[in-house]
């Protein structure tokens, strides 16, 4: 292990301890956390953010490559410092330090262990072993969640498509298996883990979500496959017939796998507070520790992907605090009332904030829509259709003007769910792992595209239509 890394793998465990120790103190503040009125200025900084992310790369990369962590901390320090010193809100500041801590926990563990584990797949790849690759990252994507799929597959797959690599390949991976693959367990995406954490079942998600995720992943394909298969015809021939099948895979670093059990199994655990984080912590250490140099050599690994995803959301986490208590307090306001109203609403703003909050505040919404809370678990069985409202001896509606809970109330959370993972997927910081995987493809050398690039050329055209054909079948 190079020194370097060594020293910040021991001090991102010291701060995990003390974290620990300040997160347990603060318990019962976060318990008792209250949502204030804020200024809609505020909102200025989150906007700022985004647009530096969007714009600055394009004007000057070597600028933003050098200076993003300025801009990132200090918009988020703005308003850190509002919420401290005006609203006097530090529970509210606690909370959104954990999730970030938690959520930072989860795919930099995830990024190390997989990154101890290298897939040696020799070979050209034609266009269908791409689909195959993409499809089994789909399909592993909600066991191994969404990141550790994608950290475990991008190098191969940017390897066997190296002679004719393009930016489209990058794209397609992220929506495939960075984000729509890992929408039928818990594990797959952050969003789905914190509704299995307010009783949403495990197995619930994937017996009301498989049909429209077979469709998607199948649309996603087939539309990666034609255009793969059109630029393939533009290689050169002899190229063309030196892509082959490539050989049967093999695995090295398969310790790792127990790391990352060890991981998954983490993910279940809520109290004491951070003794999650600090296991997952324990796991990456141990696994960086005891994996080959010449395994990471392979994988060409490097904390550079870790290190802006977690400098760039500390940002993003921290700005975009007032923009979801301004949604928490109004909701009620906005006139969402139908599954999908909940489905365009969820994925609008999926796409630019954290989609786990998104998900809890809408998820909470359509409870409060029906005069149900969240966290009464009767009142989920009713929602999810498990029991009906009646046989539960609800008073349905359970409060004035609400709507009441019915045997299709299950769709609010079916299109919250399906929305908070699916639009994750259209743009660079609607999902953790797109800007890791984005970042792996630049340091490979892979021309990706700009922020606004990437919005314009793809989810413009490929993924709006396949979502509004997703609204119009299944929530309109």
């Amino acid at each position: 292990m190079q020194p370097g890394m060594k020293r910040n793998l021991l001090i991102f465990g010291a701060v995990a301890v003390v974290l620990a120790a300040g997160f347990n103190a603060a318990e019962s503040m976060i318990a008792g956390l209250e949502i204030k009125r804020v200024a809609g200025w505020l909102v200025i900084p989150f906007v700022l953010l985004l647009g530096a992310i969007a714009v600055v790369p394009f004007i000057s990369r070597h600028w933003w490559e050098h200076h993003y962590p300025k801009v990132s901390l200090a918009l988020g320090a703005l308003v850190v410092a509002y919420y401290i010193f005006v609203l006097d809100n530090i529970p509210r500041l606690l909370l959104t330090s954990h999730e970030y801590v938690s959520f930072i926990s989860l795919i930099g563990s995830l990024f190390v262990v997989s990154g101890g584990i290298h897939l040696d797949i020799r070979g050209r790849s034609a266009p269908y072993e791409n689909v195959a690759l993409l499809g089994l990252g789909a399909v592993i994507a909600n066991l191994l969640g969404t990141t550790g799929a994608s950290m475990l597959l991008i190098r191969p797959f940017l390897r066997i498509n190296r002679f004719r690599i393009k930016a489209y390949h990058v794209v397609f991976f992220i929506f495939i298996v960075s984000n729509v693959g890992g929408a039928l367990t818990p594990i797959g995406d952050p969003p789905l883990f914190l509704g299995y954490l307010k009783g949403v079942p495990f197995f619930w998600v994937v017996g009301r979500v498989w049909h429209i995720w077979a469709l998607t992943i199948g649309a996603l394909l087939l539309i990666f496959y034609l255009i793969d298969s059109r630029e393939f015809r533009k290689v050169p021939a002899l190229f063309q017939q030196q892509a082959v099948r490539p050989d049967e895979p093999r695995f090295t670093g398969l310790h790792n796998i127990g790391y990352l059990a060890v991981i998954l199994g983490a993910v279940f655990i809520s109290h004491p507070v951070m003794l999650r984080e600090i296991i997952m912590g324990a796991a990456a250490f141990a696994s960086y520790y005891t994996t080959r140099a010449e395994i990471h050599a392979k994988n060409e690994f490097n904390f550079i992907p870790i290190k802006e995803v977690a400098i760039l959301f500390a940002g993003i986490f921290a700005t975009m605090i007032p923009a979801l208590d301004w949604l928490e307090l109004n909701a009620e306001t906005l006139g969402i009332v139908t599954p999908a109203q909940y489905y365009w609403g969820t994925g609008i703003l999926s796409s630019f904030l954290d989609n786990a909050p998104t998900y809890l505040n809408f998820l909470t919404a359509s409870f409060g829509l029906h005069g149900a809370s969240v966290d009464n678990i009767q009142h989920m069985h009713a929602m999810l259709g498990i029991s009906s409202a009646e046989s539960l001896g609800l008073a349905v509606p359970l409060m004035e003007g609400a709507q009441a809970i019915t045997a299709e109330s299950w769709k609010y959370v079916q299109a919250v769910s399906v929305s908070a993972v699916f639009f994750g997927a259209c743009t660079y910081i609607g999902n953790g792992p797109n800007f890791m995987v984005k970042s792996i493809a630049e340091q490979a050398r892979v021309d990706c595209p700009s922020f606004f690039g990437y919005v314009a050329k793809y989810t413009i055209p490929i993924l709006i239509p396949l979502y509004a054909l997703v609204w119009i079948l299944f929530f309109r």
